[in-house]
């Protein structure tokens, strides 16, 4: 099974923390689009034929597009891939762009799942984080998408910030508790190179992030959601039973996706190639009948470690016989050796052959991966 994504480079303004590849300016929307379509026809054998169980709208801010838009780009998909029935199709959305009539207008097409931005539930950090939309808005674009019957619904949320107290971190989990978000996305908030954020601090005008902070506060967030009945299956995630992300558990599963559009990543198994980050670069090449990307033969090393820091992150964790099975059991074995510090320690739990994450080594996750790298 395969996923293909779509980066849709527009966002009606810039948050300060954001280092994602957009634009502000609308003004060339068709001829992305068309570029976009053109790029679909173009990559069809990327996947070798493997069918396609999701389709993914990220950005950028794809919920700035028309619903004939997300329709036209979903028609391009399934006019030349194989995709199953009931594939999952996601749209990333804006709070302030789920309006009554952009929802209506949404029932008509093949989307049936939205991932809404909120990030808070406070006016005063959505205007410190820059967020386009309020508070009140957020609210009320989760209960109409709901009220639309749509029920497969994930919801962002940002901790560890200096204006949100653990008062307040609490309300705001409180809150996806009160509409029954099925799956819940939460993030730490990291400082971005060449970001607003990352220029604030270099000039005093803003207080650094406390790492002791955010992890208080994520401890709270596994504390709640575990109680509410959530399974922590991905170290940013939380879902319901059965609610689980299937585009984002295939990338942390190691599957192929293609990803389409300027600064959009692919990956075929062997390699991973991205797209040029500029949108007019991008457009050019398409209408010139070129691909505009640069590509990486990924080594067996690479291959390895990839699976190290992905399945490290999840409940499912690293399998020490697939290891094995796929690079050899010298490689399973000094991988093996190489925990052990750590299964000492209490950081990940060994059962059988399969490596997870304890709780406290959940809070040092990216340090154990590098520890475990190869070459």
């Amino acid at each position: 099974m395969a996923g293909v994504y779509f980066h849709i480079p527009f966002c009606k303004q810039a948050c300060h923390y954001c280092d994602f590849h957009f634009s502000t300016s609308l003004s060339y929307r068709e001829g992305m689009m068309q570029a976009l379509l053109k790029e679909t026809a173009m990559r069809v054998a990327y996947l070798g034929g493997e069918p396609v169980e999701s389709i993914y709208f990220g950005g950028g801010t794809p919920s700035v597009l028309a619903a004939d838009d997300i329709q036209r780009l979903v028609d391009g998909v399934t006019s030349r891939f194989d995709v199953t029935p009931g594939a999952e199709v996601t749209l990333e959305a804006n709070p302030d762009d789920l309006n009554a009539a952009k929802v209506d207008a949404l029932k008509s097409t093949p989307v049936n799942r939205f991932s809404i931005g909120v990030q808070s539930f406070f006016d005063d950090d959505l205007r410190w984080m820059n967020r386009a939309h309020r508070a009140e808005e957020a609210a009320a674009a989760i209960k109409r998408v709901q009220d639309a019957g749509f029920t497969n619904i994930t919801v962002d949320l940002i901790y560890g910030y200096p204006l949100l107290t653990d008062e307040k971190w609490h309300w705001n989990i409180q809150q996806l508790l009160a509409y029954s978000i099925p799956h819940i996305s939460a993030y730490s908030m990291t400082v971005e190179p060449r970001t607003a954020l990352a220029s604030f601090i270099e000039k005093n005008k803003q207080e650094p992030m406390d790492d002791e902070h955010s992890a208080t506060q994520f401890e709270h967030l596994m504390d709640v959601l575990e109680m509410a009945g959530y399974e922590h299956y991905e170290l940013s995630n939380f879902a319901k039973p059965g609610c689980y992300a299937v585009h984002n558990s295939n990338y942390w599963r190691g599957r192929l996706y293609l990803g389409i559009g300027p600064s959009a990543h692919s990956y075929d198994g062997s390699s991973r190639q991205w797209n040029v980050r500029n949108n007019a670069r991008y457009i050019r090449a398409l209408q010139a009948g070129t691909l505009p990307y640069e590509r990486e033969v990924l080594t067996e090393e690479n291959r390895l470690n990839e699976y190290i820091m992905t399945a490290l992150r999840t409940a499912w964790g690293v399998d020490l016989d697939h290891v094995a099975e796929r690079f050899g059991r010298a490689r399973a074995g000094a991988l093996r050796l190489a925990l052990q510090p750590f299964v000492s320690n209490g950081d990940v739990i060994l059962t059988d052959a399969v490596v997870t994450l304890s709780r406290k080594g959940k809070l040092m996750a990216d340090h154990i991966a590098a520890e475990l790298f190869v070459g």
